[in-house]
């Protein structure tokens, strides 16, 4: 925060820059907040579908992959705070040798115990206790419902644990997070989904965010995995969240843009936010880039290899 020329007061917007997501190529959501006195990494991680269409990763992808995972290192680096939401592997480091990344840094994570599924506390132990991490932080703080001030001009907030997509999901549940900071609200909401469940919804309304960046609806699983009026539910929901007052963007990606047909089947979304006056944007273009769906477009990558 600081004054203009006439003594008025200007706020000073964190800037945010969004790493690794499923527009720009790979499975992630890795963004990194700068506020004006630390820099915040959430979820710091990558990765690939292992097989699409029955197809292993084209080259493409895998080259990708590998681009981003640098990127992520070299952020990494110099953050002072590291926020992990939960334990799938396109949100952590996780990899041997990824362990000195955390080493020094401040470091807030779903709970490695508690609400947590089979999978995923056997990874937050491993992460924990075989490769160490635990001892090489600075400080592991839980985040699961808590809220720390950080200093009079960042404060971060984290939900409860919210079901990663519907109600009783085997996959488990995450962790959505609020950064204020000098006077501006992002939320940061891995895998909701959509967001699916009622309880993650009302949490993000509650919060009154400028900026949301959200995984979107996996309209790729609709008909599949997922029924859909599951789908019909997320975007209610999202239809909901356009109402609150404060919000300018949404950045709807992950799940999302695994479907080359996102804009059509999301199209109630894109109308009503030209009515409410609301940006929605994936990551890729929020930082100025064309969208490269690779995954979605894995057929295609491989038929261009024959």
């Amino acid at each position: 925060m600081s004054r203009d020329n006439s003594g008025g007061l200007i706020i000073l917007k964190p800037k945010i820059k969004f790493i690794g997501f499923d527009s720009m190529g790979t499975r992630s959501m890795a963004t990194v907040v700068y506020t004006s006195s630390y820099k915040i990494f959430i979820d710091p991680g990558v990765s690939y579908a292992p097989r699409r269409y029955g197809l292993p990763p084209h080259e493409i992808e895998l080259e990708r992959f590998n681009k981003h995972l640098e990127m992520i290192h070299d952020e990494i680096i110099d953050s002072d705070i590291i926020i992990i939401s939960h334990y799938h592997r396109d949100h952590y480091l996780y990899r041997e040798g990824e362990e000195d990344y955390y080493r020094g840094k401040i470091v807030y994570l779903k709970h490695p115990t508690e609400n947590i599924n089979h999978s995923q506390r056997i990874r937050a132990y491993i992460l924990l206790n075989k490769m160490g991490v635990k001892d090489l932080v600075k400080e592991l703080k839980i985040a699961d419902g808590l809220s720390y001030n950080i200093d009079k001009n960042l404060k971060i907030v984290f939900s409860n644990p919210v079901p990663h997509g519907e109600d009783g999901t085997p996959l488990g549940y995450v962790i959505m997070t609020l950064i204020e900071a000098d006077g501006f609200r992002i939320a940061h909401a891995s895998d909701v989904q959509g967001p699916i469940c009622r309880k993650a919804l009302d949490k993000i309304i509650s919060w009154k965010p400028n900026i949301l960046v959200m995984s979107g609806p996996p309209t790729y699983f609709e008909g599949y995995r997922i029924k859909g009026e599951v789908i019909d539910n997320a975007i209610e929901n999202l239809l909901k969240i356009m109402e609150i007052e404060e919000l300018d963007t949404i950045i709807l990606d992950h799940h999302l843009l695994r479907d080359l047909n996102f804009r059509k089947r999301l199209s109630r979304v894109y109308v009503e936010a030209l009515i409410y006056g609301k940006n929605v944007l994936t990551a890729a273009e929020y930082m100025g880039m064309e969208i490269n769906q690779l995954e979605a477009k894995r057929k295609e990558l491989w038929r261009g290899s024959h």
